[in-house]
């Protein structure tokens, strides 16, 4: 902080906050006073320099001609909104004032201010057409004007006006450049937060599904169970029976609010994740799960399985066949179950089928409907490993669910 008040920085800044309007009226004003007093100055030399000063001869300008290059000057108050017609305005006015036959020197330097304006706001081609003009226009007020010789202020205005053109058509350049840069960097940042909120999301998702496939099994197991223990031991004290009871119906509400709560929640797999998955190495430790829940599994192995299968599929195939044995405790009644597991060359086939109710009766030709979140999670999931799914009633009764997972997915 400065000892009058001003922070560091701030009379630099000062210009960047003011008003277009009061920038260009300022400058309109400064312009005007300093050519009308060069044009009365070269009209009216303070020294005894003869009939002729540097070229021109000397006349006395009447006091309203200067009103002309006046109205020059101060027409640079609108060149920002109307370029074109200021720059005419200007030079029309040094125009009049030097056909009086004035001298025009000091005047000569209104136009290419318009002119610099007029080359910011077109295209090239025709800043360069407005330049040759404009100096065109320029060279008559010479002519026009008292001058006896070529000096080099008529030299200068070539260069002048060149100046103008080539710093317009620079300056206009500068901004576009700047415009996308600004352009590219808003659309990098808001590139970069969608891809956040993609990623945020995707890994949200992902553990949704994660949530549902572990909790759902784990849930529907105790539930059985519960339900189970609180059939066949009719003799147990009230106490536990209630227990029982509630662990059945806790077990259930707590499914329904899980089912209804992933809804919105539904997302295949992310197959780079850095979570350890589960993998057709712990479909032992599953089987002997759903074989204590109540349902006597088998599982047949056949052909060759590869060293290490991909990732997407292994993960896959472990949640397809939880899944399927999952849906068979719920619904399948009184059954036993058989996952059927084949490694071919390309391939590996699941096959999940039970001996119980199959499907209701009310499914079209054996489908399942698609607000089902299992049979919907194992397409998913089957789709994410590039493979497919099918599910439906089995040939010899009950339910079957087959899966073909492509074993070049991460090859």
């Amino acid at each position: 902080m400065s000892t009058y008040g001003f922070a560091p920085g701030a009379i630099s800044g000062i210009r960047w906050r003011l008003p277009r309007l009061v920038v260009d009226i300022v400058l309109a004003v400064i312009v005007t006073i300093i050519t009308v007093w060069g044009c009365y100055s070269e009209s009216n030399p303070s020294f005894d320099s003869g009939p002729i000063y540097h070229g021109n001869v000397i006349v006395s300008s009447p006091g309203w001609a200067y009103l002309f290059v006046a109205a020059a000057g101060l027409a640079l108050i609108w060149r920002r909104r109307h370029p074109k017609a200021v720059l005419a305005a200007s030079v029309v006015g040094v125009l009049a004032f030097a056909l009086l036959g004035s001298i025009s020197y000091a005047a000569l330097v209104i136009p290419p201010i318009a002119l610099y304006t007029v080359a910011l706001t077109v295209p090239v081609y025709e800043a360069v057409l407005q330049g040759l003009v404009t100096l065109a226009a320029l060279a008559v007020a010479i002519v026009a004007g008292p001058a006896v010789a070529v000096t080099s202020g008529d030299i200068a205005l070539v260069g002048l006006v060149a100046v103008a053109v080539l710093g317009g058509i620079a300056s206009a350049n500068r901004r576009r450049y700047i415009e996308e840069v600004r352009a590219r960097t808003e659309l990098m940042e808001r590139t970069h937060q969608e891809k956040t909120r993609r990623t945020v999301d995707a890994e949200r998702l992902r553990i949704a599904r994660e949530l549902h496939d572990v909790v759902a099994h784990t849930m529907s197991t105790i539930n059985v169970q519960a339900g189970v223990a609180a059939y066949v031991a009719s003799d147990l004290p009230p106490n536990a029976a209630n227990a029982l009871h509630a662990i059945k119906t806790a077990s259930k509400d707590g499914l329904r609010e899980l089912r209804a709560i992933l809804s919105v929640l539904r997302q295949v797999d992310e197959p780079d994740s850095n979570q350890p998955q589960p993998g057709l190495s712990r479909l032992d430790a599953l089987v002997a799960g759903v074989i204590a829940a109540g349902l006597p599994t088998a599982v047949v192995t056949t052909g060759q399985p590869p060293v290490v299968l991909p990732p997407a599929v292994d993960l896959a195939a472990y949640r397809i066949v939880q899944e399927s044995l999952t849906n068979a405790i719920r619904h399948a009644g009184p059954a036993t179950a058989t996952v059927e597991i084949g490694y071919g060359a390309r391939e590996v086939t699941l096959r999940v089928t039970d001996t119980g109710w199959g499907p209701p009766v009310s499914w079209p030709s054996g489908e399942p409907p698609a607000s089902g979140h299992g049979v919907i999670g194992m397409q998913e999931r089957a789709a994410a490993a590039g493979g497919t799914l099918d599910v439906g009633r089995a040939r010899a009764g009950g339910f079957e669910v087959t899966a073909r997972l492509p074993l070049e997915v991460a090859r």
